[in-house]
């Protein structure tokens, strides 16, 4: 299964996977608005791959299957005051 991966223009580091270059179709209008001029960043084979980066394979792939679309949101941003107590208790 071939994949085309696009950067949203709109928000940092999120991206959109769909099946077929230039095809949203099956993607939400209210997704595209909020995510912007989609950037085309690159096309991978997820079958010839174990994992992807920051995204789960597995549910790329369902998703694509099922829906026709996976968004890839940015991690949550880390904690700084959790990272000071988790340091803490190990001291």
């Amino acid at each position: 299964m071939f994949c085309v991966i696009y950067r949203s223009s709109k928000r940092d580091q999120t991206y959109l996977y769909v099946e077929k270059e230039d095809d949203f179709s099956r993607v939400p209008e209210e997704l595209l608005r909020g995510f912007g001029q989609p950037r085309l960043s690159m096309t991978l084979a997820l079958d010839s791959r174990d994992k992807l980066a920051q995204a789960d394979i597995t549910k790329v792939t369902h998703a694509l299957r099922e829906q026709g679309y996976y968004l890839q949101l940015p991690p949550p941003p880390e904690s700084l005051l959790k990272v000071h107590l988790e340091n803490k208790k190990k001291r």
